[in-house]
C-alpha cells in the first residue's frame, strides 16, 4: 500500500530502478553481471548517518507488508548517503502507473548505495536525483543523493522510503531492494549520532534466504 496523510504507517509497495546495476528495470527483472562484495572487501566501523538531513522528520518502527521505513519530511529536504560506498541503482524517471505493474516502478525516482560494509541502502520517492549520481560513482557518508519527494506510489505524501538489504548482485529484484530487515533500530541510533551497524543482521538474512527469485519466496 501507499502512505496517506492520515496514516503514516501505510507505506509504498516496492522500489524501482532504471540503471544497469544489481537489479531489474522491468516487471520481470533480469540479472546483471556484477560481483557481490566479498567479506574481505567490506569494512567494519564505517560511519553511518541518518538518511534525511532535516530537523522535522518522523517515521514509524513498522511498515506494511515487508520490512522498510517511510521517513516523513518536507519535499525538497536533502537525502544523503548513509555510509561510504558506491552507487548501485539509479532511477531518474518516474514510470509508476496505477494501472500498470505494482512493484517494479512503485519507488518513482530512487537511488541505492552499496555500502563498503556490504549492505545496500535504498531510498525512493525522490523529487530529484542529485547531479553526478550514477552507478559506480563513489560517495561518502552524508553526501547528498537527491531530495525528498512524492514520486511513484507515494500517494502525494512527501517522504523517503528507506530499505536495507544485501546486494544480491546478478540475481536481484525490487522485492529485495525495497528492504528485508527492519531499519528503525538503526535509524534510531543514527538520528542520535550513534553508529549501530546492520551488516551482521543483513548477512544473517542473506545466509538464510539467499537471493529470492520472486516476491514472497523468502
Amino acid at each position: 500500500t501507499s502512505p496517506t496523510a492520515t496514516s503514516p504507517t501505510a507505506t509504498s509497495a516496492g522500489p524501482t530502478t532504471t540503471s544497469a546495476a544489481p537489479a531489474a528495470t522491468s516487471a520481470t527483472p533480469s540479472p546483471t553481471d556484477q560481483p557481490t562484495p566479498s567479506a574481505s572487501a567490506t569494512r567494519a566501523g564505517l560511519p553511518h548517518v541518518f538518511p534525511v538531513r532535516a530537523t522535522n522528520v518522523a517515521y514509524h518502527p513498522t511498515h506494511s507488508a515487508y520490512p522498510g521505513t517511510d521517513i516523513f519530511a518536507d519535499c525538497g529536504e536533502p537525502v544523503v548517503a548513509v555510509t561510504d560506498g558506491t552507487i548501485g541503482e539509479v532511477s531518474r524517471r518516474d514510470r509508476y502507473d496505477k494501472q500498470g505493474p505494482q512493484g517494479p516502478y512503485n519507488g518513482g525516482l530512487s537511488v541505492s548505495v552499496l555500502g563498503d560494509d556490504g549492505v545496500r541502502y535504498y531510498g525512493s520517492h525522490l523529487t530529484k536525483v542529485a547531479a553526478g549520481i550514477a552507478p559506480g560513482v563513489r560517495v561518502r557518508a552524508g553526501q547528498q543523493l537527491g531530495t525528498v519527494g512524492r514520486t511513484g506510489n507515494a500517494n502525494n505524501v512527501c517522504h523517503l522510503h528507506f530499505g536495507i538489504s544485501p546486494p544480491c548482485l546478478g540475481e536481484d529484484g525490487w522485492w529485495i531492494r525495497r528492504g528485508v530487515v527492519w531499519p528503525a533500530p538503526y535509524l534510531d541510533s543514527w538520528r542520535k549520532g550513534g553508529n549501530r551497524e546492520p551488516a551482521k543482521e543483513v548477512a544473517a538474512w542473506h545466509r538464510k534466504h539467499g537471493c529470492p527469485e520472486q516476491p514472497g519466496s523468502r
